[in-house]
């Protein structure tokens, strides 16, 4: 039997730890800064960048790791990765204010790094008008029973409801503009003749298809594609002043790339896509990582367990697993996949992920309305 008695406390709670042990309240704030950690990963440095930056990190003891050859000068460029707890990345940001190399804009960043805005997390309902989706195909592919279902997510509680008439699912085929079009018009009738009071996205890769909808109500274009297919569909959704929902896609459906790291490349698409989207006047963006989009399993969960790394591409993150092949149960029932789809959500809640795009909105926010304040 051991002697002493141990036990790992997560940084998130560490105030409440602090003040469990009788710590000194009135400094509580600033100890509870000394408690939390962060790796903060910097792109592209120069040698002289990264060295004063890791010399910086060292002064106040926290560290900053840096390519080997940095010392020598015998690389034009290294990626970093610095270390340390809110306290010491704070000095660190203060300290590079009076730095040259333009350190003092990566002390700024590293400082906006350390404080984001609170996220809450919004329940997307998905209503897919085709008659091969991989989970409801052919149920709501008639008008009557779409605008039946639109109801139902919007009575559901859901906070956007995501209209798909072409399916993405692996092996599956593109739909024409037009056959896209005639799928949504009967449900844009009603939406255009009813005010919904919910934000209306449209699942489509197509400029044609996003000035019908948008011209008719709809609020988002969800490109699966991420900008790729339709090189006109980012002035479409600009020429609306509408919102775009970008979504990381490498491949096809069907492909299976393989990433020498799924978290960078992820990363950097994405924040490329989201320069892109601005330089065309979009401003409402909305990231998602492309969950079971040309990613193995292994790489879905990476990003899952790693979804905070897109933060700080400072745009909402919308994640879809529901009823996916990374749930590990692709023969059963759509009840259990449904149960499972919560289970994973769990921790992207915890993460503060902003929507996550579901079939089955009301067990969603019955789940969301039972978590405490």
């Amino acid at each position: 039997m051991s002697k002493f008695i141990l036990r790992e406390v997560s940084s998130k709670g560490i105030k409440e730890e602090l003040n469990l042990i009788g710590f000194d309240s009135s400094y509580l704030h600033c100890a509870a800064e000394k408690f939390r950690y962060k790796n903060i990963k910097v792109y592209d440095l120069s040698p002289a960048q990264a060295n004063i930056l890791k010399q910086t990190a060292l002064i106040y003891g926290a560290d900053c790791a840096v390519n080997k050859n940095v010392i020598t000068g015998k690389i034009d460029k290294s990626d970093v990765i610095l270390c340390g707890s809110y306290s010491q990345l704070n000095k660190i940001s203060s300290k590079l204010k009076h730095q040259q190399f333009s350190l003092g804009e990566l002390g700024d960043e590293i400082k906006s790094f350390l404080n984001p805005e609170q996220r809450v997390t919004k329940i997307a309902g998905i209503l897919n008008i085709t008659p091969d989706s991989f989970s409801d195909g052919g149920l709501y592919f008639n008008s009557n029973d779409a605008i039946r279902k639109l109801e139902e997510l919007i009575n559901d509680g859901a906070d956007m409801i995501d209209i798909g008439a072409e399916s993405t699912r692996p092996g599956s085929e593109a739909v024409s503009a037009e056959e896209q079009i005639s799928r949504l018009s009967g449900v844009f009738e009603y939406i255009r003749n009813n005010n919904l009071g919910v934000t209306i996205s449209v699942d489509t890769r197509s400029s044609e298809v996003a000035d019908f909808v948008l011209n008719n109500g709809a609020d988002y274009i969800n490109d699966v594609s991420g900008l790729e297919y339709d090189s006109r569909l980012a002035e479409i959704v600009a020429k609306y002043n509408a919102g775009i929902i970008i979504q990381h896609s490498k491949a096809t459906p069907a492909d299976m790339p393989i990433y020498e790291n799924v978290i960078d490349e992820l990363f950097l698409a994405l924040k490329d896509k989201v320069l892109r989207a601005k330089s065309m006047g979009i401003s409402n963006i909305i990231i998602d990582p492309g969950i079971g989009f040309g990613k193995s399993r292994k790489d879905n969960l990476n990003i899952l367990e790693n979804i905070n790394s897109f933060y700080s591409l400072n745009c909402p993150i919308m994640v879809g697993i529901s009823r996916k092949r990374i749930l590990g149960i692709e023969n059963q029932d759509n009840n259990l996949k449904d149960i499972f789809t919560l289970v994973y959500s769990y921790p992207l809640i915890s993460a503060g992920v902003d929507y996550l795009r579901v079939h089955n909105v009301k067990l969603h926010k019955t789940f969301l309305n039972s978590l405490p304040t």
